[in-house]
């Protein structure tokens, strides 16, 4: 059983992990990896290949590190000295010299376009590195029948601001020239993500009742072949979530694609932010609650299910306007990310083990993240239509996995079907 936090200190951390969400969210807002990015690199190269290369940075970049550091969590019993030391450092000032970039833009696109992808590499391998903690830390102050509300509810505020921060960035991105424009928003950004650290510095971290675990790599390596030889539906869910991520490859081309076939304006590029966060806002706080009481997999299939429309729209988009339906329903399935597909894997697994289940099924998702744009930046010279079906088939074909293939791991735990014995 996960121990309840005291009930002073509870509703003491549930504010403050919800400014952190909410700052968090505000400060993302004018930086989206889905438009903002593609749109300031566009103005860079007219080349592909570097949209490509965010959607790796910021699927693979975050992913793959998590499996690593995850061991180095289990030896420790306060997550805060990484969330907040670290954090600092490897999270929250890369966005600060990532303004240089926007500086560098006009006189200097190739120097900038360099710049930029370093800092967000450094940000995504950064923010992967502290995952762990912050999932731990996560799992300590909220038990599992609050989890998913609370998640939900932090993305409905968030998503909330982030629409209030689309709205400013497409004024901005209208009434500014390139690249003044970007260099504002990429302020912004960085003074909010600050801000979002500071409320995670107040979080008052639970006593951990449970015993930390050391081991060495071999051991560990060992251990982790032992999770996935032992516990059968967590490995059909790393199986399922395979082809989802494969599926998501065509999320970083839908700005690019509205731009080339339609010519939108740059601040329509920022409304459609606003319509991804309006699909987050709205999914969230519906499946969160969903979640804490129907289990986590069937808000995951339903948000699954929004992407697999979203695709099967793009293939033959008729119109500027029918992005903003496709936006809001790939901001539907971008919530479950931070919601149902990370609350699900911590049922897979005791307290104990939520790093390293939780960097098992990352990584091995952040590994897919570093072939799918690959894959991605190929198909799409064959065209957009052809690149959208491929993701539309291979989300359906992950969900379908995912519906009749995976047990909802609480309904599993309550049924005392046998867990993986973890002494090796």
């Amino acid at each position: 059983m996960t121990p309840q936090p005291e009930e002073k200190n509870y509703r003491w951390n549930f504010t403050f992990n919800l400014l952190d969400g909410a700052f968090y969210w505000f400060g993302s807002s004018f930086i989206s990896a889905t438009t903002i990015f593609p749109l300031f690199i566009s103005k860079l190269t007219p080349s592909l290949i570097p949209i490509g290369l965010v959607s790796v940075i910021t699927s693979a970049g975050w992913f793959i590190p998590q499996l690593f550091s995850a061991r180095v969590v289990e030896r420790i019993t306060k997550m805060k000295s990484v969330i907040v030391g670290w954090g600092a450092l490897l999270e929250r000032l890369p966005f600060w010299i990532m303004i240089i970039s926007a500086v560098l833009a006009s006189r200097h696109p190739t120097l900038a376009l360099i710049l930029f992808l370093i800092c967000l590499l450094w940000f995504n391998l950064g923010a992967g590195i502290v995952a762990p903690s912050w999932m731990a830390l996560l799992e300590k102050i909220f038990s599992p029948e609050k989890r998913g509300s609370f998640l939900g509810l932090t993305a409905f505020v968030g998503a909330g601001m982030g629409m209030l921060g689309s709205i400013a960035s497409a004024y901005i991105l209208e009434s500014l020239t390139f690249p003044r424009s970007f260099i504002i928003l990429f302020s912004i950004a960085a003074f909010f993500m600050t801000l979002s650290w500071l409320s995670l510095a107040f979080v008052r971290e639970p006593i951990d009742k449970h015993a930390t675990l050391d081991q060495d790599w071999k051991t560990y390596r060992k251990d982790l072949l032992y999770i996935l030889k032992v516990d059968h539906n967590f490995r059909r869910y790393i199986i399922s979530n395979v082809l989802i991520t494969l599926g998501s490859m065509g999320v970083g081309f839908l700005t690019v694609s509205a731009i080339q076939r339609f010519q939108v304006p740059d601040a329509v590029v920022g409304l459609y932010s606003l319509a991804m966060l309006f699909g987050q806002m709205l999914g969230n706080l519906l499946l969160g609650r969903l979640a804490d009481k129907r289990g986590n997999k069937l808000s995951l299939e339903i948000s699954l299910m929004a992407s697999v429309i979203a695709f099967a729209l793009a293939i033959f988009m008729p119109s500027p306007t029918i992005y903003f339906v496709v936006f809001a329903l790939v901001g539907v399935n971008a919530g479950s990310a931070i919601g149902s597909a990370m609350l699900i894997v911590w049922e897979f697994c005791d307290s104990t083990r939520v790093p390293t289940y939780s960097g098992l099924a990352n990584t091995t998702r952040g590994i897919m993240s570093l072939i799918a744009p690959l894959i991605a930046t190929q198909t799409a010279s064959f065209g957009y239509g052809f690149l959208f079906s491929l993701s539309c088939a291979l989300s359906l074909a992950g969900l379908l996995l995912l519906h009749f293939w995976v047990m909802e791991p609480r309904w599993q735990k309550n049924a005392n079907i046998i867990k993986p014995q973890m002494d090796i």
